[in-house]
């Protein structure tokens, strides 16, 4: 649940600090008092989209933390920063995390419905989800099925249409083979080869040359070859210099190899103009492969393998067509079986949710509601909610015969039996439109729910109020320079004032006062307290 909410800079609101327990907790106060900016603020925890709009006018960046305890005692601290300029951070438990983490820690632990949600259920997409939530349905298979069958569809379609335009690719196809085959191509690293073999020919001249005179030179006979007996003849006779003498010897043995070596490459290296030219006009050859079908002569011979495959199937294009008309009849018969499956599913529950959000209904101050669920053709994607509202009535789609206030209760109604995971359930004014007995009859409801998980709610509802476990009451205070807003706990006669000013809008009322201890007292009598002091 959550336990702790601290906002900073967002609004109107400097900071503003909150602890929450178990229970239902309401939020009251004036409108603009900021109810709804905690709304906010939680959904930014839940990894919301972040909005610069909230920033505190003079403040860099707006800063929302929030402390959750699992069943398990386990503690998980969630923070968001929303500056300015530049990009939005999110921690948790105090290190940088990626916005999708936050979505994936936080998602499973609360649950907001805003003010507007009841407006939802018109939304083809938010009944069908419903039913699915419901069911516990798996949509998983029938959309693979739907995937394939799309792409078996390509396949098909991509073999070249008509017989006139597979003829040219065919064409086209053949002449690029053509080529590629005549090159000849097996080692994507011969054109570095072929650079190697032409610089050595064309410097064969200046190669041979350079080869015999470093020979000369180190031959016995030469300068450096001379050098090195003349050098060793002085140190022989010594025998302190016995060691450099060795190594003399050595050196004039490597001179000597090396001198023989020179002389072979100096023999065999010669100009050969004919190889030269077949070299110069593979290398070009190749350059063009690059140029029409890859960067690389590996990627060009990627190109060629894709070639042949391509023309393989072109050249049997009935016979391809026909494997995959029938991979393709297979597949839709299973994406028909799956969606057989799916719409079964959905209209062996429907009858059941309708049941569930009926008997929540009448506990909602719509006695004789009845809400029934009308589920298409497979795989059943249409779903209607079906509502009436009072005895005699025909059932009909819930845009035809539900008021705003009727709405609201339904949506409150499909929330309380849907909602299963998240520990913290966060309703911002799902009240609206409704008052009097219904006003009470929802608080039941939500006092309810919240014997099952943490219930935080925002209203403006007294009747609702009456029900709450916690009631933590925000006031907006403008002195001329600028607006801030504040939030304090209430408890005993404050709670009775602040009761008192949302049914009269006059907390000194004597009649309000009178009215609010009366629904303080139903309703702790209802929840089997004793009456408030």
């Amino acid at each position: 649940m959550l336990t702790d909410l601290v906002v900073r800079n967002m609004v109107l609101i400097e900071e503003l600090a909150l602890e929450f327990a178990d229970g239902m907790t309401v939020l009251t106060g004036e409108t603009g008092a900021g109810k709804t900016l905690l709304t906010q603020a939680v959904g930014l925890l839940a990894g919301g989209r972040a909005n610069p709009g909230l920033i505190r006018t003079g403040a860099a960046e707006t800063e929302v933390e929030g402390r959750f305890i699992g069943s398990d005692g386990e503690e998980l601290v969630v923070r968001r920063v929303v500056p300015a300029n530049g990009r939005g951070r999110a921690y948790l438990n105090g290190r940088l995390a990626p916005l999708s983490a936050l979505q994936e820690a936080v998602g499973d632990r609360v649950d907001i419905c805003g003010q507007h949600n009841h407006q939802a259920l018109l939304r083809p997409a938010v009944r069908r989800s419903a039913l699915d939530r419901f069911a516990g349905v798996d949509t998983g298979p029938l959309a693979a099925a739907r995937r394939r069958c799309a792409a078996l569809s390509e396949r098909l379609a991509a073999l070249g249409g008509d017989e006139r335009t597979r003829a040219r690719e065919l064409d086209v196809l053949e002449h690029q083979l053509a080529i590629l085959d005549a090159a000849a191509l097996g080692d994507h690293r011969e054109e570095e080869q072929l650079e190697a073999s032409e610089r050595l020919l064309t410097e064969a001249a200046a190669i041979r040359e350079a080869a015999a005179g470093a020979a000369c030179l180190l031959g016995a006979d030469g300068p450096a070859g001379e050098a090195l007996g003349t050098a060793q003849s002085r140190l022989d006779p010594f025998d302190p210099l016995a060691g450099p003498a060795d190594r003399l010897r050595g050196l004039i043995a490597e001179a000597t190899d090396l001198a023989a070596e020179l002389r072979r490459v100096a023999d065999e290296v010669r100009e050969d103009p004919v190889r030269l030219a077949e070299v110069v006009e593979r290398r070009a050859l190749l350059a063009g492969l690059r140029r029409r079908f890859g960067a690389t002569l590996a990627e060009v011979m990627d190109f060629a393998d894709g070639a042949r495959r391509r023309l393989a199937e072109l050249q049997d294009a009935e016979g391809a067509a026909a494997r995959l008309a029938s991979e393709l009849e297979a597949a839709q018969e299973a994406e028909r079986a799956e969606a057989a499956r799916l719409g079964e599913c959905r209209r062996r529950t429907a009858p059941a949710l309708g049941e569930a959000v009926t008997a929540e209904l009448r506990h909602l101050a719509m006695p004789n509601a009845r809400l029934s669920l009308r589920v298409g053709a497979d795989p059943g994607d249409e779903v209607d909610f079906l509502l009436a509202v009072n005895s005699g009535a025909e059932p009909a789609p819930l845009t035809q015969v539900a008021s705003g206030g009727e709405l609201s209760r339904g949506m409150l109604a499909l929330h309380v039996v849907l909602l299963a995971a998240p520990p913290t359930v966060l309703l911002d004014e799902v009240d609206a439109g409704i008052g009097g007995e219904a006003g009470n009859s929802v608080g039941r409801a939500l006092a309810r729910l919240a014997k099952q998980r943490q219930t935080l709610v925002v209203t403006h509802l007294a009747q609702v109020a009456a029900y709450a476990d916690g009631h933590v009451s925000l006031q907006k205070r403008d002195d001329g320079a600028e607006a801030r807003i504040s939030a304090r706990v209430l408890d005993g006669q404050e709670r009775l004032v602040e009761l008192a000013r949302m049914l009269s809008g006059s907390p000194r009322s004597g009649s309000a006062r009178r009215h609010a201890a009366e629904l303080l007292g139903r309703a702790s009598a209802e929840r089997g307290e004793p009456p408030p002091a």
